[in-house]
């Protein structure tokens, strides 16, 4: 029987902070995960039953713009996402760490509480440690409530580096500001290029 993670393909590309594993449905690029290291990832069984490609335009794409990326020529991402893969919650926490800029943090409870819920932090911290594209929706921008480096599923060293890289300065003058629920809504939109 045949579903959508059964169509999906991948490939390995190489990164600063390690070899990454991209994965495309035919929606978009549907995971990034460090092939080193990660926590959350899918089920061997499960990425060994999708095909390693040399060439997909998705997974093309997604390799360059994280060379762009690492290269410091690129700070956000245009790119295709199948986040089809999480629940109702995790999906709306994703769409609202692609409204964190590069360069800029913002804490668990600063999250849940623009998304509505200042009671979810518990909540908020699963979803954006299940994240499953890391570096094009940047979980590694969201930090502990006081600016320390908490949880990343790739390594809290790989958080730190991504942070050094955007020039993201763990302090409260470099925090995104804190939001509402009224100015805070989770992105239907694509990426812009830069």
């Amino acid at each position: 029987m045949n579903t959508t993670h059964d169509r999906r393909v991948q490939t390995i590309v190489g990164s600063p902070l390690g070899d990454l594993r991209l994965v495309a449905s035919a929606n978009g690029l549907a995971g990034l995960w460090f092939v080193q290291r990660q926590r959350h990832e899918p089920p061997a069984e499960r990425l060994a039953a999708w095909p390693t490609v040399a060439s997909h335009p998705v997974l093309d794409a997604a390799a360059r713009q994280l060379d762009e990326y690492f290269q410091g020529l690129r700070q956000c991402f245009d790119l295709p996402l199948d986040l089809e893969q999480g629940t109702p919650f995790q999906r709306t926490v994703w769409q609202a760490m692609r409204e964190i800029p590069a360069g800029a943090t913002t804490s668990y409870g600063a999250l849940a509480a623009g998304l509505g819920k200042p009671q979810a932090v518990r909540a908020v911290g699963a979803a954006v440690g299940r994240n499953p594209l890391s570096i094009v929706v940047p979980c590694h921008r969201v930090v502990g409530g006081n600016g320390s480096l908490t949880g990343y599923a790739g390594g809290l060293d790989r958080k730190q580096a991504l942070l050094k890289l955007e020039r993201a300065l763990i302090d409260k003058a470099h925090q995104w500001p804190e939001r509402t629920s009224s100015t805070l809504q989770p992105s239907t939109r694509p990426l812009p290029a830069h």
